[in-house]
């Protein structure tokens, strides 16, 4: 390898050639960007639970998916939404990455979510408690475990490699993107698919959101309820999809003439070890992991154009967000912005989708605005991008991702140089 194909620490630079995207603001990079530049919510009340008895009736739903463009008939009713979804975006992210020779054992997977086949174990569950035992489908089992993703891409393109699920709720897009990164690193493989995908659209998923506070109350106008960062934020709404990335040597793109999207140049991650379900007071934890992510990429602050926040819209992550980034970049301007108030909680599709826009818009050198931002909370410090996008430079940016349970991630995506 040259001193181009390494990082400052000597390692390998881990390039990024190919992303895919299944969201509810759009099911291909074109139109999710313009979805994103556009700020507006795609909120709207929830198809398909028309005779449920739910609290909540608003969601962010990716509409007109059709997993036959990806899995033959049988194979797509043996797998949950949540592995036709990250299957999906898997697929497109290789397509984007062009084509390529690969040694099957050399090429892995890694895939995050936060629940799995939710819809899937509560559809089996009716039919247990209606129809009896023997009428529950032998499926259950590997539609409903969390690492069936992953599980589908490696079976669908025969790649032996390693082949992980990581399930840090809310944060597990990030670190399966970080967690890739470090594959390539430590020679563990050469290319890497990585992302995260969720399908929580379910009435049992909705109840336990609603019941512990953290969804939006306001149901009578779904497209005004995500408001990262604003003053009237009262929660977040739920949504579903998936996005990955395909990681490669840097040589190795380089060498075969790819497109390079940018690199992974940093990624920390760590535990706020306080609450089950609060980040921990003051966004210690958070501001541990940025900085963590920092050293990783050898950069200082200043280096840094822009922040895509995990702001999920609700009061305490949005508070100790804001506080860690103050934390950590002090007096320095740096405009911070959320796509949660276009696309609502992806749970553990957020980081990965918000890799993808955070490289996208240090490519384009654009920061969307945040989609309902009228007013910052003055108890936040902090310099949020709204109305229109941002023009900044084409510089490193940062993406944070933070789960219930304390985990904490932080990605610095580079864009191509």
């Amino acid at each position: 390898m040259t001193p181009q194909t390494v990082d400052a620490r000597g390692r390998p630079r881990v390039a990024i050639t190919g992303m895919g995207v299944k969201t509810p603001a759009g099911q291909d990079l074109e139109t999710f960007w313009s979805g994103l530049l556009a700020g507006r919510s795609v909120a709207a009340p929830i198809v398909g639970l028309d005779d449920a008895d739910l609290p909540v009736r608003i969601a962010c739903q990716v509409h007109g998916f059709d997993p036959a463009r990806y899995l033959d008939a049988k194979e797509a009713r043996r797998v949950d939404r949540v592995a036709q979804l990250g299957f999906a975006a898997a697929a497109d992210a290789l397509d984007d990455a062009g084509p390529m020779t690969v040694d099957p054992a050399r090429c892995a997977v890694v895939a995050g979510t936060g629940i799995g086949g939710l819809s899937t174990q509560e559809e089996q569950e009716r039919i247990f408690v209606h129809r009896g035992a023997s009428r529950v489908s032998p499926f259950l089992v590997p539609m409903m475990m969390p690492n069936a993703t992953a599980a589908l891409i490696s079976m669908q393109l025969g790649w032996t490699g390693p082949n992980v699920c990581v399930a840090t709720a809310c944060a597990a897009g990030a670190h399966a993107v970080g967690e890739g990164a470090r594959l390539i690193r430590d020679g563990s493989a050469d290319v890497v698919l990585a992302g995260g995908s969720e399908a929580p659209i379910s009435p049992i998923a909705l109840v336990a959101f609603a019941r512990m506070g953290a969804l939006s109350g306001r149901q009578d106008a779904p497209a005004l309820a995500s408001r990262p960062f604003d003053i009237d934020r009262d929660g977040f709404v739920i949504g579903e999809g998936g996005a990955f990335t395909v990681l490669e040597r840097w040589d190795q793109a380089a060498s075969r003439g790819a497109r390079i999207w940018g690199e992974v140049a940093g990624y920390g991650r760590n535990a706020d070890a306080y609450h089950v379900t609060a980040p921990s007071p003051g966004g210690g934890g958070a501001a541990s992991c940025i900085q963590m992510a920092l050293r990783d990429a050898t950069l200082e602050p200043n280096d840094i154009s822009h922040v895509n926040a995990h702001g999920t819209s609700t009061p305490l992550n949005d508070a100790a967000e804001a506080e860690a980034i103050v934390k950590v970049f002090g007096e320095h301007e740096l405009p911070v912005t959320s796509i949660k108030g276009v696309t609502g909680h992806l749970i553990g599709a957020a980081g990965a989708a918000e890799a993808v826009a955070s490289l996208l818009a240090a490519s384009n050198g654009l920061v969307p605005p945040t989609a309902n931002h009228e007013r910052t909370d003055p108890a936040l410090d902090i310099d949020v991008v709204a109305g229109q996008p941002w023009a900044v430079a084409s510089r490193p940016v940062l993406s944070t991702s933070f789960g219930f349970g304390g985990h904490n991630a932080a990605l610095i995506l580079s864009p191509a140089a």
